[in-house]
């Protein structure tokens, strides 16, 4: 379908398939995050535009790949360690807490879902909120450690067993954590309504979840900045703030309610 403007009539429509539907999913992506002034990774100016990224064979068989992936993640923690969550967060937090949204599932790693009241969210890639040792499993909050990554130039043992640590988020060859993918595409079977939200619909295997969801049966609803591969095949395509979007279907929700 064509691509349309954020307007009154598109989010009436949403208002009317939300107030509907049985099982209401939302995928995210980074785009709900930018409008935290979370920048996005592949954009121009983010972390893998300026560094080389380290995949996940190096960084387990190489001490001076840990210490340039604990370099780029101290970087890139500062640019979202005090985000708040914004208003496309807390409307997808309200309509759970309504009843309206089943679950959440996100490509994204800063927990702002989490902070603005969601209950149900899947996290694909990890956090990087939490550290996990690699060879133990225990999670540790993660500014402690980067402080004592900056302090010393180095990068720190687990403290329970001296182990890898590593933040807990899914790096360049290694596995999606079985359990959450294996409910995001069970919720994406069963779901009436998806919603795919600030997502560019490219990366693997989480991309192909708006399309099983549309293969099953649901509506497919893509609310993003720019155009996606999967614009076609929804039964509706918003463009512009993410934010702006969903508080106007949240608004049009409450009016169709009163």
């Amino acid at each position: 379908m064509a691509r349309t403007t954020a307007d009154e009539s598109s989010y009436q429509t949403l208002a009317r398939w939300l107030a509907d539907a049985k099982i209401a999913v939302a995928f995210t992506g980074a785009g709900i995050s930018t409008e935290s002034g979370i920048p996005d990774f592949r954009s121009p100016g983010g972390i893998w535009a300026k560094y080389r990224v380290v995949e996940y064979q190096e960084f387990l068989a190489s001490a001076d790949a840990r210490h340039e992936y604990w370099r780029q993640k101290s970087e890139a923690h500062a640019d979202f360690a005090d985000a708040a969550p914004n208003a496309g967060h807390q409307v997808l937090a309200r309509w759970e807490s309504q009843g309206r949204l089943t679950a959440v599932i996100t490509q994204n790693i800063d927990e702002l879902h989490q902070q603005a009241g969601s209950q149900r969210v899947l996290e694909l890639h990890g956090t990087a909120r939490r550290i996990a040792c690699l060879d133990c499993g225990e999670r540790y909050e993660v500014e402690p450690l980067l402080a004592e990554f900056r302090r010393e130039n180095a990068v720190p043992p687990c403290p329970a067993c001296g182990g890898r640590l590593k933040s807990a988020t899914i790096s360049f060859g290694q596995m999606l954590p079985p359990e959450a993918l294996h409910e995001s595409f069970a919720l994406a079977k069963r779901a009436d309504l998806f919603l795919a939200i600030g997502s560019s619909l490219v990366v693997e295997p989480a991309a192909s979840l708006p399309r099983v969801a549309k293969e099953y049966g649901a509506r497919l609803v893509i609310i993003n900045r720019d155009p996606t591969p999967l614009d076609d095949r929804a039964d509706l395509v918003i463009g512009g703030s993410i934010g702006a979007a969903l508080a106007g279907v949240d608004a049009a929700l409450e009016l169709k309610e009163n």
